[in-house]
């Protein structure tokens, strides 16, 4: 049996979760790999759980946000582009390749587009096999991480 990757997308809920949600409305063809996790806005998306989220099994995940200058809180899609880069050298600390992990930025009306990313981080994690992350070798980002809270 071939392996299917498990990835886990964490959208915000003004933009590219409207996306994803349109795109299953007008019954838009993706692969059924992705979970998707609704969160108020990319900005909220702390490192801790794309490391957790990797900690817990998922062989890659994505972070969808607003548009930059679209965001309903002002800064938030700015504030996750902060804490991404952060998270993309943690991850290469811990072996886990950087095409495993994905931000991105989707308006409510992209849902082709949508579709589109889906299958290219499915097809890209599909290729470099599991995870290399095992279940109890991620460790948590404590107080004073390099996030900056």
């Amino acid at each position: 049996m071939p392996f299917e990757p498990l990835i886990l997308a964490f959208a915000c809920d003004w933009c590219s979760y409207p996306a994803a949600d349109l795109a299953g409305t007008v019954r838009m063809q993706y692969p059924t790999n992705i979970r998707i996790i609704r969160v108020t806005c990319s900005g909220m998306v702390h490192p801790n759980l794309v490391v957790e989220a990797f900690h817990q099994g998922a062989d890659g995940v994505m972070v969808m946000g607003c548009h930059p200058g679209e965001c309903r809180y002002l800064d938030g899609n700015t504030k996750a582009e902060a804490r991404m880069a952060i998270i993309e050298d943690v991850l290469s600390v811990l072996g886990v390749e950087k095409e495993r992990f994905r931000l991105v930025w989707l308006s409510s009306a992209e849902a082709e587009r949508f579709v589109e990313l889906v299958k290219e981080m499915t097809e890209s994690v599909r290729r470099l096999g599991p995870s290399p992350l095992g279940f109890d070798e991620a460790p948590a980002l404590g107080p004073g991480d390099p996030s900056g809270e």
